[in-house]
């Protein structure tokens, strides 16, 4: 077997964005009564974790994907299929609250971290990022 040349240096920056979904149900308490999302519903969450940095000049990667799925994977079992409420930091378990909430967990084991996006709907995400 043979390996290719990867060039010595990319110039700039890569960025890659790994998805995931999950279940889970939740409510807001903080909403007024009659707001529809007071009462509890469910959402197919989807969590885009972007991470950013060069490119390695021997692997070809930014981060290996499979390292950002074991990264994730211990918290994303955390989340799937649970009420949301009921997860420490999660009380009042906002799109912004929820990306801001993985961000404090993932940031220690993926430094090049970049940004956590967290969608409730195909067409409504919420994203946080340092800075």
């Amino acid at each position: 077997m043979t390996t290719r040349d990867t060039p010595a240096a990319l110039p700039g920056r890569v960025r890659i964005t790994q998805g995931f979904t999950f279940e889970a149900a939740h409510f807001l308490p903080n909403v007024p009564e009659t707001h529809r999302c007071r009462r509890m519903h469910g959402h197919s969450y989807r969590v885009d974790l972007a991470l950013e940095g060069p490119v390695d000049p021997v692997t070809g990667f930014v981060v290996d994907f499979f390292d950002v799925e074991n990264a994730f994977g211990p918290l994303l079992k955390q989340l799937d299929h649970y009420c949301l409420n009921d997860i420490a930091g999660l009380e009042n378990p906002t799109a912004e609250i929820i990306a801001a909430w993985i961000w404090t967990r993932m940031k220690p084991l993926l430094p090049t971290l970049a940004s956590v996006r967290v969608y409730e709907t195909p067409m409504s995400y919420a994203e946080y990022s340092e800075g």
